[in-house]
């Protein structure tokens, strides 16, 4: 849940509140909802068609998303439009193709070496941030705000609770972050600095390692650096954490646990988080289909027929669960299933639901034409 308390009102400048910004921002139609109470829309500009984010925020810097509009960096979206009316920045950025950590994390397997890449890219991304003059400090690093792309990168969103690095506060004015992953000093018991993600990434980091099918102590000690009350006693920088990650790639410990995980995929959807919830859901799906199979009558059959009609309507069920939850990674076969574009990617799902009923009704054929 988000932490925002004393949020001060935050001045608006009147060279944002022009026609020019209104007319820009009026060319992008609104397609459809993604979050409507965190206020963010897919859009469509009306010229190129191209496809973009819109965000609507209530806290934010005006000032690091002018910079953020004017200097591009790698790992992060790039911004197209920027309008400030009546206490509310509207943004128009780029359309990130992908999943969220979160979803990820529920709907993956997690190996080390996942764990391994993402954190590096991060520390990439925040070094970036961290170095320039001055710093930016992201303070909301969270699975919700990371989002994986179809070739596995990390791209870092949402930076309505960043803030510059000042020497002139002692503590932070504004409390923003994120309840779990936000620091000791972003409830107003000291200023943010690079530290205070360092801490985020210290969380992020135990809670990826606890979906490793295996404990990786190994971790622990870097877990345990990063997450210190005091900002002074955690990492020095994100390349320091950054380089003791990557030495964990040499690690015969590392290389050896992610071997009983090989198992972990064939797990059916609903399954594989071990999420209670989720799996009793499963459990009611997959006994829905059990259960609407052995109902399934047919007009004249033979025990054989209407049992190869039966076990063929299950296929064609399991079949639609595989595609939609990509089940053994199955849409890397289906190119349209990982393109940047959400409409096409679901599309590209749809085809390849298409391909396997129409392979399990020529099963059927076949095997009524045999028996």
């Amino acid at each position: 849940s988000p932490i925002c308390y004393n949020v001060a009102r935050k001045p608006e400048r009147n060279n944002f509140m022009d026609y020019t910004g209104r007319l820009a921002i009026s060319y992008y139609n609104t397609i459809a909802t993604i979050n409507s109470e965190h206020k963010v829309y897919l859009v469509q500009h009306q010229e190129n068609k191209k496809i973009f984010i819109k965000k609507v925020l209530d806290v934010y810097n005006l000032h690091i998303y002018e910079y953020l509009q004017s200097h591009y960096i790698t790992g992060v979206p790039k911004l197209y439009e920027i309008y400030e009316e009546n206490g509310q920045l509207t943004l128009i950025e780029e359309f990130v193709s992908g999943v969220s950590l979160r979803e990820f994390m529920d709907t993956q397997t997690i190996s080390s070496d996942f764990i391994i890449r993402l954190i590096c890219e991060l520390c990439d991304i925040l070094g970036t941030l961290h170095s320039l003059n001055p710093p930016i400090i992201h303070r909301d690093i969270k699975p919700s705000n990371i989002i994986i792309t179809p070739d596995n990168h990390v791209v870092l969103i949402d930076f309505n609770a960043a803030k510059y690095l000042t020497d002139r506060e002692n503590s932070d004015t504004i409390l923003l972050g994120t309840k779990g992953y936000a620091a000791p000093e972003q409830y107003g018991f000291g200023s943010s600095t690079p530290q205070t993600d360092i801490y985020a990434l210290g969380v992020l980091l135990k809670e990826l390692s606890a979906a490793l099918p295996v404990s990786l102590n190994i971790l622990d000690s870097i877990i345990d650096k990063c997450t210190q009350m005091n900002p002074s006693d955690r990492m020095e920088n994100v390349y320091k954490l950054k380089a003791d990650i990557q030495r964990l790639k040499q690690s015969k410990v590392v290389k050896q646990s992610v071997k009983p995980a090989k198992w972990k995929k064939f797990i059916p959807p609903g399954f594989r988080t071990k999420r209670p919830w989720k799996m009793l859901i499963a459990a009611i799906g997959y006994l829905f289909i059990i259960l609407t199979s052995l109902c399934l009558q047919v007009e004249n059959p033979t025990p054989i027929t209407l049992w190869a009609n039966r076990i063929i309507f299950i296929l064609v069920m399991l079949s639609v669960v595989v595609c939609c939850f990509n089940y053994c990674d199955i849409r890397r076969f289906m190119p349209l299933c990982m393109n940047r574009h959400r409409i096409i990617r679901y599309l590209g799902v749809f085809l390849l639901c298409l391909f396997f009923i129409n392979l399990c009704v020529l099963l059927l054929v076949i095997a009524e034409s045999i028996l």
